[in-house]
């Protein structure tokens, strides 16, 4: 039986969906869209909620929330990330208020109940010995570390589709080692639109050329996608030319044992996966001003700093990782029309800033991506909340991303009680 949510007229609007055209507006201004999304994508779904190093110690907490639901990302003793439902099993009072913390156990200020990092209920004063302690342990949520990032899925019952993302993510990520990684620097940023406007941004570059003069030096232009009929012989030669590069330069890596080849799981999978990676304009290093690595020390025990960009990314997140550092954002709606990304910078724990890296020239490519693409983000909504906007199509040689991951939206909804 449908519940409140899946009830709504929104199943109606999927009536509305044609493929290859972005969505009906209700998708990107309803509440009841809204309140579907947070249950059926953030709560139903694997969605990346940090990484190792936002908990690098014994006893580190840092506090995520999902629309109501709050959980808790904990360091236990024996250096095993956990995630715990930020509930005491007393009388539900939340335990960690701050973002962050550092603690020797979980204490719930209510009444001072007492977890140990494993959640297992340790001091609870004055219930006399009826009480079980073993069966009032913190709830688990469902979590899996690939690589160093932090998967979690607060529904009980998981995709099990998660292991092959283990499989493919883990041989990619590995040569990083971001668990010695350390964040060099953070950001959180309030983008003005729905989370979808968000990630469809990100799925294409159609807009690059001219919106990201910083992130465009990185790029080979033609690499956005482009319409062959609207190029030149010189273009096309020169494009030719720079695939055949490519192509060498992703064999070469992948003989050396880095993974590189194009991965893609959207219609037909539960869990959205796409990776693969980048030859690097410029220098061929980082995403900086000019290519060339920003951080002296590379990641893990890399010592070739022309290793591509390895691009991935899922349904709430996308990520680049460099031999010098990697830049890793994920996403949170916060409403209909406000969507949370944070953005974190990792460098090897051993780095130094000042002496191994500069902080402005590691992060300024993305800070000025980050806010353009909220700039973006916050016209587009606007946008789709006027009575003028109706689904416009997509490019099938700049947008085809944004197109899978539509496809990929409607038929989850489906997969979830949203039918027509």
């Amino acid at each position: 039986m449908m519940n409140a949510v899946t009830k709504s007229p929104l199943a109606e609007q999927i009536s509305g969906y044609r493929r290859g055209y972005t969505l009906p507006a209700p998708f990107y201004n309803s509440t009841k869209a809204f309140e579907a999304d947070l249950e059926i994508f953030f709560q139903k779904h694997w969605i990346i909620a940090g990484v190792t190093p936002d908990i690098p110690e014994p006893g580190d907490v840092r506090r995520v929330d999902i629309g109501k639901t709050s959980v808790l990302l904990v360091r236990d003793e024996d250096m095993e990330v956990r995630a715990f439902h930020n509930v005491c099993r007393h009388r539900g009072s939340r335990l960690v208020r701050e973002e962050t913390t550092s603690v020797g156990r979980l204490v719930c200020p209510y009444h001072q109940w007492s977890y140990d990092l494993t959640g297992e209920l340790v001091h609870a004063a004055h219930m006399g010995q009826g009480l079980d302690r073993s069966c009032h342990a913190l709830k688990p949520v469902n979590l899996r570390v690939i690589g160093g990032i932090i998967f979690i899925c607060i529904a009980e019952d998981a995709p099990k589709d998660i292991e092959e993302v283990a499989r493919v993510l883990g041989e990619r990520l590995a040569p990083f080692d971001l668990d010695n990684a350390r964040i060099a620097h953070e950001q959180t940023i309030i983008e003005a639109g729905n989370w979808k406007l968000s990630v469809d941004n990100n799925r294409e570059c159609y807009h690059c050329e001219g919106s990201h003069p910083e992130l465009i030096n990185t790029f080979v232009g033609l690499d956005v996608g482009f319409d062959p009929a609207e190029l030149g012989e010189e273009e096309k030669a020169e494009y030719a030319r720079h695939c055949a590069v490519a192509t060498v330069q992703v064999a070469a890596w992948e003989r050396q044992g880095f993974a590189s080849r194009k991965v893609e799981h959207y219609e037909g999978h539960e869990t959205l996966l796409r990776t693969e990676r980048f030859v690097i304009a410029g220098a061929g290093e980082s995403h900086t001003m000019d290519g060339s690595a920003a951080c002296r020390k590379l990641l893990g025990n890399l010592s070739d700093p022309k290793l591509g960009d390895l691009h991935l990314h899922t349904h709430n997140s996308w990520h680049h990782f460099f031999a010098d550092h990697a830049v890793l954002s994920w996403l949170t709606p916060v409403a209909p029309d406000r969507t949370e990304l944070r953005t974190v910078w990792l460098v090897h724990k051993d780095a130094k800033e000042g002496v191994d890296y500069d902080l402005a020239r590691l992060t300024e490519v993305w800070i000025a991506t980050n806010q353009q693409d909220a700039d973006l983000v916050e016209i587009a909504q606007q946008g789709v909340g006027s009575v003028g906007y109706e689904p416009g199509p997509l490019s099938e040689f700049c947008e085809g991303a944004v197109d899978r991951n539509i496809a990929w939206y409607i038929e989850r909804l489906r997969a979830h009680g949203f039918d027509i």
